[in-house]
């Protein structure tokens, strides 16, 4: 019943009027799923600093969303910790998303001994799904099956969805690792833990398809070409070049060729982690030493193949390659991309090859970056055409030093929720009202991780010198 209410709150946002010019649109307390008091000090906190009474109602609204919306905590008999994460309208927990819609709140979890206890409980929780089956993205709470159990691949019922994603794994890691370096809790890092390391790196080692294709294939009885692979469920043929096949990627569309870049720039800083972590809580060298060399060979792999040279641009990195000289010369909004790998630590912000793709990727030599009369930005061939992901203007503020463009970020973000005070995945270059899912958790959060990070960076000023209402 209280999953029904918030579904058609979220749904009904965009069509309500009200005398207050921001009327409050989080769910009443008694309907919120889980509240942190440190979570709500900073808010408090960060709504005395804010001057733009429309910011201080989008950061209200959006910080908490994950919290109020998407996390169901449970313990075990014996005190153990599991928090099922969903992304909002749809009920199941994709590893990506939950990695990142509770990564903002790693920093408050010092605070709060409950939500640090979440937070371990989202942690655990990844860390079982992927010992159920490393190739799969997304996961449903418990074995009930899906719409999706048809797919030709090897489904469990406790899967939501089976598409290879390398980021899938990585987030968990990133999670976990951060959550460690803050907190010094290193009780997630069990047995469990050390069976998903062995799943990430057996599965890293398969798909760099060096003995033949490897154990994953899928393919999907569907009109839209991006949900199915080719050539029998195995993709476009790859070069054994050292690169790490996704055959999907952040998006959950099919890539076209199988060497994502962004997606291992990912895996190699995801690999050093766990290295640090096998070494430091663990003690098992050995397999640290393998996640070690095994991520010195992708970025080797990288340097040698990903960097295409350019007309107009200069030497930037592709979007995807095969390993065969071909390159695909796009970015899609979905992070790991192009555009984010400066806010995931992938790369330097400073990096030549990295700032060259930036320009890139933020014009219409990519095409699918799209301009119009509501705003402009990346978007991706998952919605389509004319349709901006929120998403990639988010990434543009975090990897910018620039006050000027940050504030055109920020602005944008607030004239393009279509009155509801929550951001959307997509909305139409020329018109802000036409928008895809009025309940997306991990784009609300992420606005309100941007609003926290330009303070950090000591960015009030620009954000107090906006004037959109």
């Amino acid at each position: 019943m209280k999953r029904n209410l918030l579904s058609c709150l979220f749904c009904g946002l965009a069509i309500l009027a009200s005398a207050q010019p921001y009327p409050d649109r989080r769910p009443a307390p008694a309907d919120r799923l889980f509240t942190s008091p440190a979570v709500e000090a900073k808010i408090a906190e960060v709504e005395k600093l804010l001057t733009n009474a429309k910011l201080r109602w989008m950061f209200r609204n959006c910080f908490p969303n994950t919290l109020d919306t998407t996390v169901e905590y449970t313990e075990d008999e014996n005190g153990i910790p599991r928090t099922f994460v969903y992304t909002g309208d749809i009920h199941a927990m994709w590893l990506r998303d939950s990695g990142a819609q509770v990564w903002p709140y790693i920093r408050l979890a010092g605070d709060d001994p409950a939500l640090k206890k979440l937070l371990e409980g989202v942690i655990r929780c990844q860390f079982s799904l992927i010992n159920i089956d490393p190739y799969a993205n997304a996961f449903n709470d418990g074995p009930t099956g899906g719409e999706w159990m048809s797919d030709l691949t090897e489904m469990n019922p406790n899967v939501h969805e089976r598409k290879w994603e390398i980021d899938s794994p990585c987030y968990p890691v990133r999670l976990a690792y951060a959550y460690w370096k803050t907190t010094g809790d290193a009780s997630v890092f069990d047995t469990t833990w050390l069976e998903a390391a062995r799943n990430i790196y057996a599965t890293f080692r398969a798909q760099q398809r060096k003995e033949g294709h490897g154990p994953y294939r899928f393919q999907r009885r569907t009109e839209r070409q991006l949900d199915t692979k080719a050539c029998d469920g195995w993709g476009n043929p790859v070069h054994p070049v050292g690169l790490i096949a996704s055959s999907f990627r952040p998006s959950d569309d099919a890539t076209t060729f199988e060497f994502l870049i962004p997606s291992n720039f990912f895996a190699v800083s995801t690999l050093r982690k766990m290295a640090e972590i096998l070494d430091t809580v663990n003690g098992e060298t050995a397999l640290a030493r393998n996640c070690r060399d095994l991520a010195s060979e992708v970025a080797q792999a990288l340097q040698k193949y990903a960097v295409y040279k350019h007309p107009k641009y200069g030497k930037i990195y592709a979007f995807e390659v095969d390993g065969f000289g071909n390159h695909f010369l796009m970015d899609d909004a979905n992070v790991p991309s192009l555009l984010a790998m400066a806010y995931l630590g992938d790369v330097p912000a400073k990096d030549k090859v990295y700032r060259n793709t930036r320009r890139f990727v933020w014009s219409e030599d990519n095409p699918f970056f799209f301009k119009g009369a509501a705003g402009e930005g990346i978007g991706g061939p998952h919605i389509g055409y004319d349709m901006v992901w929120p998403m990639s203007i988010m990434m543009k503020a975090f990897t910018s030093s620039d006050d000027a463009e940050i504030r055109w970020c920020v602005e944008t973000l607030l004239r393009t929720d279509a009155g509801t005070g929550f951001i959307h995945e997509s909305f139409h270059k020329d018109d802000a009202s036409r928008f895809t899912r009025a309940w997306f958790a991990w784009q609300n959060t992420l606005f309100g991780e941007l609003i926290l990070d330009l303070i950090d960076r000591g960015k009030l000023n620009v954000l107090n010198s906006i004037t959109v209402q």
